[in-house]
């Protein structure tokens, strides 16, 4: 060693840290256990938060004692670049299908030839005919192999083949409902579980919405936005998403034994917690045992004691499916017991023990009578099939998207064709294939047009998008949707400037952009086609108001590709200003939370447009907010609530509730948890509940958002 160096010795860590780090993880393990899977949360969100700073505060501290588990890893800090191909440690075999109770009654009966092959003394006895069955819904996801080592998550991965798939590990934290941990305090070696991560349909639409807004590409079905979600390089983006996951498999292995299927008999105990786990003996015991370790599982699930107790199961269902907030394609029906399972073991493909039911996709044929093309508010040209009107999942349909010239091209769909429909995961029409012996003579295949339809514009395809576009920003379509998207409810929400006025508006030339709707007057309003004067008087004030929305609607209503509502709210936090914002490199840009570089790329650019700066320009002059009224960051603001106690509940227009606190605290304000005498103002927003009726009992003061601002600016 060189005389030079120096031997640098650690200072050793106090217990208490340890033990500190231990208790939190604990605490915030139990938190999200009792929110997550059993709905019944026993931490408020202040004191989740409270205890989840502190632990990244000791983990940043003592970067040493991070553990995998920790609640702190869920969200990668960096993205993955690659997923890479792993082995699964026992194969995911696919599941023999069954489209009705003739191939169920089939399966059964190749279920008991098996058995009284191999025990014929079995079909002398009619008790020993009965079998059980366990009915699982089929849930329209993405199957994920999980792999527990010593009860914590070392690895998350897709199925693959089956033999191998892709190591999502990193995505898979970011599911709040796969533990980190098994709840066990004693676990085995090895814990494989299997299970389908899904996209709520709440979530799906949320998605679907902002896309819309932000101009993107909308996913067909939940489905492919989970398998497409469970893919991104981003994990953060796969915790925005809310995934959610049921497990419905269980293997385990103790250490120097080998995988005992889900059939494990190991050490019984039926508390969670207590060092041990249940010895499932049935598929009805595995499912218990998966909610005792902390998953969740489905819960219509059924014990069935016969086939026609499964039949009368998969016929409820049936119909009853249209009613779950997330997508079922079918059932799966599992014989309960695993000694039977493992007896009949598995062909080449599939387990001889479960059958899928699935449920056929509601399809009807109908006569394609014309190809238009639609015109969007960002110049996406999308070729639409207008069709025969028909009945299909309980509405009438006679539009589909055919959603680019590629899709056109691979249908070689054509006026005059019968084709299939469905709704893509029961929501959005799409044309599934064409009748190719059913079309008739003289047919031509469609060509998309080489000019816009709307303003006669040459259109363009660039060559990393499938979609075609006009970028003639003069063109009616594009205004008319920008129009309606300024004027819309999480824009600039202007009350009764909807689809038919914009309509005339641009028809007549009186808007040509969203900043000729402040030069409007009453008395031009009232040239146009049922427009009388009270309505015209309504419009203006209605249009005159939308000038006091603030600074992120504004953003938001400026209509930049791929910048929807919840990304403009994040923009104008960090960039308070349009000059900050306009002047800002895509690096600045991308490198606020959650924004990225496509959406920063297409800022920057929107920016770069000359027409946009005469754009705003032009909205300046009107007096609309391009600036944050007040800056959450500045603690030298005038103490306007010094002295004044405030609770917040309920859900707030614009502000988030960590948000309007920070305002009240850098006005000298104190914001506290309950409702108490000494409060001096309550702010409600929407679904207010108890915080709300006991301050209307105590005759405490009641603020809007808009109060709280204006009592911050008076």
């Amino acid at each position: 060693m060189d005389s030079t160096e120096q031997l640098t010795f650690l200072e050793p860590i106090p217990a208490a840290i340890e033990q500190r780090l231990q208790e939190l993880r604990q605490l915030l393990q139990d938190a999200s256990y009792a929110y997550y899977l059993l709905d019944a949360p026993v931490l408020e969100d202040a004191v989740y938060d409270t205890l989840y700073h502190e632990l990244i505060a000791l983990e940043t501290q003592y970067p040493s004692l991070i553990t995998p588990d920790s609640p702190t890893q869920r969200i990668g800090e960096r993205p993955a670049s690659q997923f890479t191909s792993v082995r699964h440690n026992i194969p995911l075999y696919s599941l023999e299908n069954a489209f009705g109770n003739e191939d169920l009654t089939k399966w059964e009966g190749r279920i008991q030839r098996q058995r009284f092959a191999a025990n014929p003394q079995l079909s002398d006895d009619p008790a020993s005919h009965a079998l059980e069955y366990v009915c699982e819904l089929k849930i329209d996801g993405s199957s994920i192999a999980l792999t527990y080592e010593n009860g914590v998550l070392v690895r998350g991965a897709t199925r693959g083949d089956g033999i191998a798939g892709e190591d999502i590990t990193q995505n898979v934290k970011a599911i709040r409902s796969i533990p980190l941990r098994l709840n066990l305090e004693n676990p085995p070696a090895l814990v494989e579980v299997r299970g389908e991560a899904f996209l709520p349909l709440n979530s799906f639409a949320q998605i679907n919405q902002e896309r819309s807004q932000a101009g993107e590409a909308l996913f067909a079905n939940p489905r492919n936005a989970a398998a497409g979600t469970l893919r991104q390089l981003d994990s953060k983006i796969v915790a925005k998403r809310k995934l959610d996951f049921f497990a419905y498999t269980l293997q385990i292995q103790d250490e120097g034994q080998g995988a005992r299927g889900e059939g494990y008999r190991g050490q019984e105990t039926g508390d969670r917690g207590q060092g041990g786990i249940l010895a499932p003996s049935t598929q009805w015991d595995v499912l218990q045992t998966l909610k005792q370790l902390g998953f969740r599982v489905n819960p219509e699930g059924a014990l069935c004691s016969s086939l026609l107790e499964v039949m009368a199961f998969c016929e409820r269902w049936s119909i009853e499916r249209r009613n779950l907030p997330y997508m079922t394609d079918g059932v799966v029906v599992k014989l309960n017991s695993l000694i039977l399972q493992a007896q009949l073991g598995f062909t080449q493909k599939f387990p001889r023990w479960a059958i899928a039911l699935k449920y056929p996709a509601e399809e009807a044929p109908t006569v394609l009578e014309k190809i238009s093309v639609n015109v969007g508010r960002t110049g996406a040209v999308t070729p639409l099939a207008e069709m025969r009107p028909v009945l299909l999942a309980g509405t009438t349909v006679a539009r589909a998207t055919l959603h680019n010239r590629d899709r056109v091209a691979e249908l070689d769909i054509r006026v005059g064709d019968t084709v299939i429909i469905r709704k893509a995961g029961e929501i959005i029409p799409e044309v599934v294939r064409v009748l190719y012996e059913l079309r008739p003579a003289g047919t031509e295949p469609f060509q998309m047009p080489t000019h816009c339809p709307e303003c006669s514009q040459p259109l363009v395809k660039p060559e990393t998008e499938a979609v075609t576009r006009c970028i003639n920003a003069s063109c009616p379509a594009i205004v008319r949707g920008s129009v309606e998207h300024w004027a819309s409810r999480d824009a600039m929400d202007i009350n009764g400037l909807g689809e038919k006025w914009v309509l005339q508006f641009v028809d007549t030339g009186l808007v040509q952009s969203v900043a000729d709707l402040y030069d409007i007057t009453v008395e031009q309003l009232m040239t146009l086609e049922r427009m009388g004067q009270k309505s015209a008087e309504k419009l203006v004030s209605a249009i005159a108001a939308s000038k006091q929305q603030p600074w992120a609607r504004v953003l938001y209503g400026l209509g930049i590709r791929h910048v929807g509502s919840v990304n403009a709210q994040v923009l104008t936090q960090q960039f308070t200003s349009i000059e900050a914002l306009s002047h800002a490199t895509i690096d600045a840009i991308a490198s606020v939370y959650g924004i990225g570089t496509e959406i920063a790329q297409s800022v920057h650019q929107w920016f770069q447009n000359p027409a946009n700066h005469d754009l705003i320009q032009r909205l300046q002059i009107t007096g609309l907010e391009f600036h944050s009224k007040l800056n959450l960051q500045n603690s030298e603001l005038p103490q306007l609530l010094s002295g004044k106690t405030f609770v917040i509940t309920g859900t707030l227009p614009t502000l988030k509730r960590d948000q309007a606190k920070a305002l009240i605290q850098n006005a000298g304000g104190k914001v506290t948890e309950s409702v108490s005498k000494k409060t001096s103002y309550v702010v409600a927003g929407e679904e207010a509940g108890s915080k709300l009726e006991k301050a209307q009992s105590l005759g405490i003061a009641l603020l809007s958002e808009a109060d709280l601002l204006a009592l911050l600016n008076s």
